[in-house]
């Protein structure tokens, strides 16, 4: 019996000092950050920073949602989640006296829809959900979602991005649909779309986006659905073999941004480190990384030219338009929450 209290008293006592008293929380995606960004915001700071990740919204927020609101001082949600964070309570409004590297934003992620004021959230990164796939391995290749959604056209082992809005917008755009109707006519046929596809014989499984992503680079799977900077790191390694696409027929596009939770311990240390990542050159290293774009206008002179060259990265004004946000649809939310349940289970 002692020795079971003492065990009990001892994980409590490690769980408490998880999270050093002196050190802000960063909650954020995996590979997200080049390895020495902590370390150069340290040196330029002198604020030690703790990192914990997460590979999805519905894990970021169910973290918040058990006492991590208390525990993190900075997260990082997607743009179409942000508006429920915010009614549950989850997110604190930021200071904006003390981030005055908020005016390097370009002006389509200041006050944007999903934050009106930016009272919540600063931008942090933005990009695409595409396709990188094996060039040595697909014939005749038209650039198009077929492959994974047209059954005459799948060529071998396709994998799907396990995130429910993401991946139901892809199938919508696919379909031609708005990613955001409420159509149950129209939703009908996406969940039918979805199952059709679960059950052909190349579908490969659900998986996130860095997952797929290193089966297709290892061959094991000829195509999948991938943030556009994770697709583009691997293909910098596979060259020969492995590509990437904004598919025809178009696009998710997403927004990641900077929040602090509700309860966070170190709410200045989080508005420092927010403020830092809007410096031009620290911003110009982030996206030079993680090849996504970048929403810091100061920080474009910096910005690797070759990349923004890179329709992948940066897409043509003629695409643009192709390109689909996910908005918070409130209670209609539940539905699309009903199709996700239903294609994973059946």
């Amino acid at each position: 019996m002692r020795k079971i209290l003492f065990t009990t008293i001892m994980i409590l006592l490690m769980a408490t000092n998880v999270f050093a008293a002196d050190e802000m929380n960063l909650l954020i995606w995996s590979e997200y950050m080049p390895e020495d960004f902590v370390s150069d915001f340290q040196k330029d700071t002198g604020i030690k920073v703790r990192v914990e990740y997460y590979e999805s919204m519905e894990e970021l927020v169910a973290k918040l949602q058990a006492g991590g609101k208390n525990q993190y001082d900075v997260v990082v949600p997607s743009d179409y989640i942000l508006p429920a964070m915010i009614k549950l309570g989850l997110l604190k409004e930021l200071d904006h006296s003390k981030i005055p590297n908020l005016k390097n934003l370009q002006d389509t992620f200041i006050d944007p829809t999903w934050d009106k004021g930016n009272k919540y959230s600063v931008a942090y990164q933005w990009g695409t959900i595409g396709m990188m796939y094996r060039k040595d391995k697909l014939k005749d290749f038209d650039g198009s979602w077929d492959i994974m959604f047209d059954p005459a056209k799948r060529q071998g082992p396709f994998i799907f991005i396990d995130s429910v809005r993401e991946m139901l917008g892809i199938a919508q755009c696919f379909m031609g649909m708005d990613v955001n109707t409420t159509d149950k006519g129209e939703l009908k046929k996406l969940m039918d779309k979805m199952l059709e596809a679960k059950h052909d014989k190349f579908f490969a499984g659900f998986d996130v986006g860095t997952g797929g992503r290193s089966k297709v680079a290892a061959g094991t799977a000829v195509a999948a659905i991938v943030y556009n900077g994770d697709a583009l790191r691997a293909v910098a390694d596979h060259p020969d073999t492995c590509a990437f696409i904004n598919p025809k027929g178009g696009t998710i596009g997403w927004v990641d941004s900077m929040s602090i939770p509700s309860g966070a311990p170190h709410p200045d240390k989080a508005l420092t480190f927010i403020n830092w990542v809007l410096n031009p050159k620290v911003g110009a290293k982030l996206s030079n990384w993680t090849q996504y774009a970048t929403p810091n206008k100061a920080a474009y002179p910096y910005i690797t030219p070759e990349d923004f060259k890179n329709p992948a990265i940066y897409p043509n004004k003629e695409y643009i338009p192709s390109i689909q946000f996910i908005k918070d649809l409130g209670k209609d939310n539940k539905i699309y929450d009903q199709i996700w349940t239903m294609v994973k289970t059946r």
